[in-house]
């Protein structure tokens, strides 16, 4: 029995929602941590894709349950939204494959509205929110004003925290954003019945993940988004309004640290992010253009374009420290077939140093030059390998250099868009502890 966290390495879109539903097939429980409705996981079966922005990946496996926990922030018109998509698929989603901690907080209405707000009044300085209320929920939470899943089945007590709440944030909407006031009455009415209808998922995750741990389940923790988008280890304030790194999954589900048994990292064959911030190894032209088609790198959240560049393992090298990663799962390797040479980034050079993490301060990160190296690419189709020896010699070579630079083994490679396009080396449900490289 093993527990294993999956995290992005980069800044998010890395591919974690393929890996996860390959993996939640092998999961009795599937955790979703942190975040909300900012992030969006992509899944191919079949020829089929499915987007999820809340409910876990392993929802479309039937013999795993899944679970939202307390470090997620929840829109519940979305959730519903999402729910009643999966259904019009044909997939089950009823309080025996979905639950809720009691402990997540919400997303209301002013949090958008604030969200949006507050974009538009920064003009160019735009730090690329979605705009879907993520950061105000989450500021709130921080300031002990939140309104949380259990309060929406107590009428008192959300009429209580809703008007108190209200009354400030409509101030600073009118006084200060110049935007609109939101009404009391409408959203109390409907927030209660979201409470009503949600009331069934609702559960102590953090005791029956205790409880199923007990037993000899296999547990997913499922993270959103990437290590460099993280509050407090990326490239603020260019992040996200949570941490995705693997320490969360233990305060965000409710469990020790000793519960996590296996960290699994997923690495992008190149780079993307979407949205303003650093990006040291962003191309700009055709082979730019060529990763952007090739990968069909637009957000599943946003529908934006994402920015590509060759891989950085500055940026790797940094989330398998801050991660403690065990293995690695590179994705969309496909991608960089046809072209006839690949860089790596290895480190960076700022002011005639050689730099191998990245700075903290963004003047800094915005004036490295990468230190490239450079490897011939492959023009062999890959995506029907399934197994190491199937890889073109370049192709081989490319991944063997990402390893030798990491310092962390691969355990699977993704050569498809596809469920069953990957490569297969180690199962990492089977071992918690670090294999040998390639």
């Amino acid at each position: 029995m093993a527990n294993v966290a999956v995290v992005g390495t980069q800044w998010g879109d890395e591919g974690k929602g393929k890996v996860v539903d390959y993996l939640s097939a092998k999961a009795d429980l599937v955790v979703r941590f942190q975040g909300g409705n900012n992030a969006g996981h992509t899944l191919v079966v079949r020829g089929e894709k499915t987007i999820c922005h809340l409910i876990p990946s392993g929802i479309l496996h039937k013999g795993s349950k899944c679970f939202i926990g307390n470090g997620v922030v929840l829109d519940p018109e979305v959730l519903l939204e999402e729910m009643q998509d999966l259904r019009n698929k044909g997939v089950e989603v009823t309080p025996a494959s979905l639950a809720l901690s009691e402990k997540t907080h919400i997303i209301m209405p002013y949090h958008r509205a604030v969200d949006v707000a507050r974009e538009s009044a920064k003009g160019k300085d735009k730090i690329g929110t979605t705009g879907r209320g993520i950061g105000p929920c989450y500021e709130d939470k921080a300031a002990r004003t939140g309104i949380r899943a259990a309060d929406l089945l107590e009428p008192d007590t959300l009429e209580e925290k809703l008007r108190t709440n209200l009354k400030e944030t409509n101030f600073y909407l009118t006084k200060f954003l110049d935007a609109e006031p939101l009404e009391f009455q409408p959203i109390y009415d409907r927030y209660l019945a979201l409470g009503e209808i949600l009331k069934p998922y609702l559960t102590n995750v953090s005791l029956e993940i205790d409880q199923a741990i007990r037993q000899g389940k296999q547990i997913l923790f499922e993270g959103a988004q990437g290590t460099h988008l993280d509050i407090d280890h990326g490239t603020y304030p260019y992040v996200t309004s949570s941490n995705p790194i693997s320490g969360t999954a233990c305060s965000g589900a409710g469990v020790g640290p000793d519960k996590l048994h296996h960290v699994l990292g997923i690495v992008k064959a190149y780079t993307t992010r979407v949205g303003a911030g650093p990006f040291p190894t962003e191309l700009t032209d055709e082979i730019g253009n060529y990763m952007q088609e090739r990968g069909c790198e637009f957000g599943a959240t946003t529908g934006r374009r994402r920015r590509c560049g060759w891989l950085d393992l500055v940026a790797v090298k940094d989330a398998a420290r801050l991660n403690g990663l065990t293995s690695v799962t590179v994705t969309k390797l496909d991608v960089l077939t046809g072209l006839n040479t690949l860089k790596i980034g290895v480190a960076y050079e700022l002011d005639g140093k050689r730099v191998e993490s990245l700075p903290a301060s963004l003047k800094n990160l915005s004036r490295c030059v990468p230190v490239y190296e450079e490897m011939p690419g492959w023009q062999e189709d890959i995506t029907s390998a399934r197994e190491w020896n199937a890889l073109p010699a370049a192709a081989r070579n490319y991944l063997k250099r990402i390893e030798e630079v990491i310092e962390v083994p691969f355990s699977i490679i993704s050569v498809g868009p596809g469920r069953e396009e990957s490569i297969i080396l180690t199962d990492p449900f089977a071992s918690s502890t670090r294999q040998a490289r390639l």
